[in-house]
């Protein structure tokens, strides 16, 4: 039986529609790609649909390695873009992303609280530790991920003091009395840690509905647990069904464990689609996104993931753990630890031919669900993964041309509403009331 509660559906303004040879389509946009009306008219375009959120991945360095392939590489600040789209839209919550290694908590608690005054409530924050950057901050090498961890806890305890710090209630004037008693209300802070010193008060109110809602995406097992300590949605990069049922039953059991109903708890896979009228164009649509990939970079993808060099095999031999522990090391750190675990629990699994992983997302660009079809049969493997208890909502990453938003947002979208999975109208204007947080 289906589960009552509805989807939560957020639209990322990254331009994952460039990846490969989108970039090259007439229609792919590239030339606004530093331009505010685009992101607003995506923005617009996502809010007619009635979606929770929009949201702005970011990077605080420019990957020169990819420069050739992905001219989308390069980004605009996410919390100056979100106060842009602010402006434009009306309903739709605002999630800007913040790195807790190289900012200080006093500046991010302003802006993020300015953004939730100037949206009416709709800010977000996705908090991250960030993966490189380091260079552009310091001569340090980057921090190992449980330093990051720790200083992003205490990062975000320090937030969460400064926005209490001046309550909402102490901007309440009484013109009859002329009386402001507000400077009883605002206190100091004081915080003394291991990573920082913040004396306080926060010099912006409180908004009336309350804080902004926490995201988070930790992989790790440090980040499952910073996350299920402290976010209210969870961006996850899920392959399969599968790797989806465990992460949130992990991420909910951990959510207990630190005594939070874990219901509160709301997994968001990212869901990279391409979308077509027909099965045809649809996969169409993808073989064109990923033509520029030849077996020998996909070898070469292959061996950044798993560390192991497959060069010398047959395209149509079985792989199986057994022969990996066989192959010799490529001497190559992990590009990611998670996507290397779950490539190996799919080689375990399925003992898939060297031809088929080397055409797995996790290979040729991305570890998230990546669904290819129309929208009937998109729709259908969505309720598959809700009813299969592997998410509670998605990201939408649309694929190879801006045509799959399209048909996401006008088509898809509708149809999950109409079977009682989606609003059909918002029901109130803050990003909380989205959320289902009040």
């Amino acid at each position: 039986m289906m589960r009552k509660k509805q989807l939560c559906i957020g639209l990322a303004l990254s331009a994952t529609w460039l990846k490969g040879n989108g970039w090259l389509r007439k229609d792919s946009g590239i030339e606004r790609l530093y331009m505010r009306d685009f992101y607003e008219e995506l923005a617009l375009q996502a809010e007619r649909a009635k979606l929770d959120f929009v949201f702005r991945p970011d990077a605080l360095a420019l990957n020169m390695g990819r420069g050739g392939n992905m001219p989308g590489s390069g980004s605009l600040d996410p919390t100056i873009l979100m106060a842009s789209i602010a402006a434009a839209t009306k309903h739709i919550g605002l999630v800007t992303t913040v790195s807790t290694t190289f900012n200080p908590p006093y500046v991010v608690a302003r802006q993020l609280q300015s953004l939730h005054w100037t949206s009416s409530g709709r800010a977000g924050w996705n908090i991250v530790t960030a993966l490189a950057g380091s260079e552009n901050f310091s001569a340090e090498a980057m921090p190992a991920a449980e330093d990051r961890y720790a200083k992003a806890q205490e990062f975000l305890e320090v937030v969460n003091k400064l926005w209490s710090s001046f309550p909402y209630d102490a901007v309440h004037i009484d013109r009859e009395a002329g009386q402001w008693n507000g400077y009883e209300m605002i206190k100091p802070i004081r915080h003394q840690g291991k990573f920082f010193n913040v004396a306080g008060p926060l010099n912006v109110p409180e908004h009336a509905t309350g804080t902004p809602p926490l995201f988070q995406a930790g992989a790790s097992d440090t980040g499952r647990d910073f996350a299920a300590y402290a976010a209210d949605a969870i961006f996850a990069s899920i392959p399969d069904k599968e790797a989806g049922i465990e992460l949130r039953y992990d991420l909910r059991r951990r959510a207990q464990k630190h005594g939070r109903n874990p219901e509160a708890i709301r997994v968001l896979p990212g869901l990279y689609f391409f979308l077509g009228k027909t099965s045809e164009e649809a996969e169409e649509l993808y073989q064109e996104a990923h033509a520029h990939l030849n077996d020998e970079r996909r070898l070469t993808a292959l061996q950044s993931i798993l560390g192991i060099d497959c060069s010398q095999m047959p395209l149509d031999q079985p792989v199986t753990p057994e022969l990996l522990q066989l192959l010799p090391d490529s001497q190559q750190a992990f590009r990611s630890r998670t996507h290397a675990k779950l490539l190996y629990r799919l080689i375990a699994r399925e003992q898939p031919t060297l031809k088929q992983l080397l055409a797995r997302p996790e290979v040729i660009g991305s570890g998230h669900w990546t669904v290819v079809g129309t929208v009937e049969e998109v729709f259908t493997e969505i309720v598959e993964w809700y009813e299969a208890g592997a998410m509670d909502g998605i990201i939408a990453l649309p694929g190879g041309s801006l045509q799959s938003l399209g048909l996401f947002c006008e088509e898809l979208v509708p149809m999950l509403a109409e079977k009682g999975l989606f609003r059909k109208e918002y029901a109130g204007t803050t990003l909380r009331e989205h959320l289902g947080m009040v």
